[in-house]
């Protein structure tokens, strides 16, 4: 060749690259020296470029220009770091019908693999474009518009990301541009392995064809059947002999790669995707945990109700919002039909794929859901909200990661937001001031706890949170709105409230109205079903009029049937000769709770009798169900372990003069009783709180170690209104026996609530003084600590251990006041009190080294949110105290003096 020649073929190629590079978006990058090599770190044998028809075929050896960099931010978990890469949709042109006369896309071809070639020494290629592709390691294949097809890939994306897995996940019949299939192309012969996940109508599109029989040639596939399994693939494609060759190969690749078995339905998806991922790190030899399986049953609070009646429209309604539901437009009498192989080599997705047979068939219609992630489920007292909730998350847990469920009560709303971090593994605790390289304020501190919290909770993994019982739209602390825990995105979570409320927000709501007539007698027979004569179904009937067919008073009055073997008929009889008594305006009731106590006067009547049922077994007493039933009015609406529920209980008062009226009616109802409640003493702390969940005023709750009840929400009205505060001292004294601050956390907030009061609310309990430093010491502040350290909830700590510091002030008053009062005195008066004054001087010393000691634990919070000039204050009161009561060289002394020097050192460097 002579040296025109060479000029011509070297000028000619740089027009090439030049060309190549203007046409390219990505035109401003940097272009390369002439020097480099053109070599696309993905060079494959596998992959043909893209050709129209009358393009001019170029030698095999032909140099390719560098592709374009690519971002690969694209991950849709947001604190999740990934090196996989999915083209957003709102980047993509999505397609659904390709014109006849669009040119083929040549994607892959299947020749006798090559090795690869590096057509030159050490090659230049740019690092930066394909490090990205070359670190993924799975792709993960699907088509069709189905949306419970496209969250479960994006669960299966998300799950293999937390793990460390990038993977990239890809519709390429969606895709209407070269740049997208380049990049999907690149990664596809990159990757360690391939999933693609079958459903009926994956062997209709020929991207599909190609990714199957490309995987299943490298021996790196691992097929998903989605919603259908591998017999239902063959079968479809047996009924027609003249498949064409490359569905042979596709569904002998799927066929021969089938060893894992992976086939998932509606009722399966987590089970599923917890199989993948761990073949996935498997294969990939990434170190694995042996993570224990979770059943269902340990994520939700309470036992699945096998006796659930009815509801079945407003369960569907709900899946119907969130996933959607299937309508067959018609179906085929005979039963008999295939797929055309001739659609498979179509362009367009959505083509009519069934061929009749005899009539005509066609594609089952997939209804997309409503669009709204949150559902809220309202109605009155007692309409069974929280079993329709329990109902819908035994039923498709499946579809969830994880089902998480907390009460909505406006108090504890707020600690059980961040009680969710503890079942997600998330830190939420307040960071040392050290950590961060600057003090953060409380507020900052507390957002980023919450931050955390939904980061994880609102993206691409399916949750489904259950919010029971939502008081107010409103937070009770701060008054932030609900949309600050629940964002309009919600990504892949779910949400249920079930709330008296009748509407939250701009949510879609399903009212949930009285039971039918059917399924209200089907409750009310009670667990036994037992058929009864034509007379005594008309006092069911009664029950149920009488009822306003509420699902729990029916569902109490069928335990009463069951458990004492009475006839409805004597049970009637016996309930209406329980008197209706007023409500108690003392009683600590809301003025919602008091209405619904005048309105519901039968009710009220069984629950009564129920309370004598527990104290009236055949002459024996089992005051310890009872008085159970009484402290458990005073707890958090939440779990209650036995052991501090029978805590409780023991410190309760008897309660049976109250009921010495009733001796007729009861007289009258055991008498026809045979039931087991009848016949045995209930002696067990776990028997007794058992005994409430077999009466249907409780339920059991699934929680270990130990045994753990809840009491119903009405239960707890009632109690409430019946017995009045005198069970409130009981429980704040059990409590403090043995209150867990981190098991039982929300129980030591409701007795703080009940001793303090907060805001407007005044104590409803009132303590001596020793017992009010019993109670500081050994529940109010380590339960301030721990809300601070473990939860980062900073102000309501801080405004805890103030108030705390504010009753002990008032203490040292009234023990100045007395003293004062001794001193001026008659004589006589001053011997009367002088046995007392002992006693009283030993708590004062207490009370006073208890209050040092809460001052000095504010001033340490203080100082780890930067209020220096608040902590020194509080801290030089603790140490005046400290210095006169134990001495200038005490250890608690010294300890906070240092505390005190690092408020003065931190001050002097702002």
């Amino acid at each position: 060749m002579d040296a025109a020649e060479q000029i011509s073929t070297l000028d000619l190629t740089i027009k090439i690259a030049a060309a190549a590079i203007n046409s390219s978006p990505y035109s401003s990058a940097p272009v390369s020296p002439l020097s480099s090599a053109f070599v696309s770190a993905l060079q494959s044998p596998y992959i043909s470029p893209r050709a129209n028809a009358d393009d001019v075929p170029t030698p095999a050896t032909t140099l390719s220009l560098p592709s374009p960099p690519v971002s690969y931010s694209g991950s849709q978990s947001d604190d999740v770091p990934s090196t996989s890469y999915t083209p957003p949709p709102e980047k993509l042109k999505i397609v659904t019908c390709l014109p006849d006369s669009a040119p083929p896309r040549i994607s892959f071809s299947f020749p006798i693999p090559i090795p690869r070639i590096s057509f030159a020494k050490g090659s230049a290629s740019p690092a930066g474009a394909n490090a990205k592709l070359r670190s993924c390691d799975v792709y993960i294949g699907f088509h069709g518009q189905n949306p419970n097809l496209l969250r479960f890939c994006k669960w299966l994306k998300s799950e293999l990301e937390v793990q460390g897995i990038a993977s990239f996940t890809a519709d390429r019949a969606k895709y209407a541009d070269n740049q997208s299939h380049e990049i999907a192309d690149r990664v596809i012969c990159s990757v360690t392995f391939g999933v693609v996940i079958v459903t009926d109508y994956t062997l209709l599109n020929h991207l599909s064809l190609e990714e199957i029989r490309f995987f299943a040639q490298k021996k790196n596939l691992i097929p998903l059947f989605f919603d259908t399994d591998a017999k239902e693939i063959a079968s479809l494609f047996s009924a027609h002999a003249d498949n064409s060759k490359e569905c042979k190969e596709a569904l002998d690749g799927l066929m021969r790669c089938h060893e894992f078995k992976l086939e998932t339905n509606e009722g399966s998806w987590r089970n599923c995707i917890s199989r993948a991922v761990g073949i996935l790190k498997g294969k990939l030899g990434r170190k694995s945990v042996a993570e224990r399986e979770v059943d269902v049953c340990e994520e939700l609070p309470f036992q699945r109700n096998k006796f659930f009646v009815g509801r079945e429209r407003e369960v569907l309604e709900i899946e119907s919002a969130f996933f959607g539901c299937l309508e067959q437009e018609s179906e085929s009498q005979a039963g008999n039909k295939f797929i055309s192989m001739d659609v498979g080599r179509c362009q367009e997705p959505n083509l009519e794929a069934w061929v009749e047979v005899e009539p005509t068939v066609k594609r089952a219609k997939q209804r997309k859901p409503k669009g709204g992630n949150v559902v809220c489920i309202a109605g009155s007292p007692g309409v069974g909200k929280t079993e329709v909730a329990l109902e819908f998350a035994y039923r498709y847990s499946q579809r969830y990661k994880m089902v998480l469920w907390f009460g909505g009560e406006a108090r504890c709303f707020r600690q059980n937001i961040l009680n969710i971090s503890v079942n997600m593994g998330l830190d939420v605790s307040a960071d040392e001031e050290k950590e961060r390289g600057r003090l953060r304020s409380f507020d900052e501190q507390e957002m980023e706890a919450f931050k955390r919290v939904k980061r994880e909770l609102f993206r691409d993994l399916p949750y489904l949170l259950v919010i029971d019982n939502l008081e107010t739209e409103k937070e009770w602390w701060e008054g932030k709105d609900l949309h600050d825990l629940i964002p309009r995105n919600t990504g892949g979570t779910h949400v249920i409230i079930t709330t008296r409320l009748p509407r939250v927000m701009s949510f879609d709501t399903v009212q949930l109205k009285t039971l039918p007539l059917p399924d209200a007698m089907a409750l009310v027979r009670g667990r036994r079903r037992k058929e009864f004569l034509t007379g005594e179904v008309e006092f069911l009937d009664k029950f149920a009029e009488r009822l306003g067919r509420s699902s729990f008073g029916l569902w109490v009055v069928g335990c009463l049937i069951s458990e004492l073997g009475i006839l409805p008929s004597n049970l009637f009889e016996a309930l209406n000769e329980v008197e209706h008594e007023e409500v108690n305006g003392g009683s600590g009731l809301s003025n919602e709770e008091q209405q619904f106590c005048r309105t519901s006067p039968f009710l009220m009547k069984v629950l009564s009798f129920c309370a004598a049922v527990l104290q009236q077994s055949k002459g024996n007493r089992n005051l310890l169900a009872s008085r159970m039933l009484q402290v458990g009015a005073w707890f958090a609406p939440s779990p209650v372990p036995v052991n501090l529920l029978t805590a409780a209980a023991n410190n309760a008062a008897s309660t049976r003069n109250k009921l010495w009226k009733w001796t007729r009616c009861l007289k009258l109802a055991f008498c026809c009783c045979s039931g087991c409640v009848s016949s045995q003493t209930w002696k067990g702390e776990e028997e007794s709180a058992l005994l409430l969940v077999r009466l249907g005023l409780a339920w059991k709750v699934n929680r270990q170690p130990g045994c753990w009840i809840q009491c119903h929400a009405i239960t707890r009205t009632f109690a409430r209104w019946k017995y009045g505060l005198g069970a409130a001292k009981a429980t704040v004294q059990g409590v403090r026996k043995l209150g867990n601050p981190l098991a039982t956390s929300d129980h030591l907030w409701a007795s703080a609530f009940l001793v303090f009061g907060f805001k407007s609310e005044p104590p409803l309990v009132q303590l001596k003084a020793i017992d009010m430093v019993l109670f500081i010491k050994r529940t109010a502040l380590p339960l301030a600590i721990g809300a601070f350290s473990t939860f980062s909830r900073c102000n309501s700590a801080l405004e805890l251990l103030k108030v705390c510091t504010n009753v002990l002030e008032e203490v040292e008053k009234s023990f100045v006041s007395q003293i004062q009062d001794w001193c001026h005195g008659s004589l006589c008066w001053k011997k009367a009190l002088q046995s007392n004054q002992r006693v009283d001087e030993y708590v004062w010393q207490e009370v006073t080294l208890l209050k040092a000691t809460l001052l000095e634990t504010r001033a340490r919070l203080l100082l780890r949110g930067g209020h220096f000039d608040s902590g020194e204050e509080l801290c030089r009161t603790c140490i005046s105290i400290r210095t006169v009561m134990l001495g200038h060289n005490h250890a608690q002394t010294l300890a906070a003096q240092e505390t005190l020097a690092k408020l003065v050192r931190m001050r002097s460097k702002i």
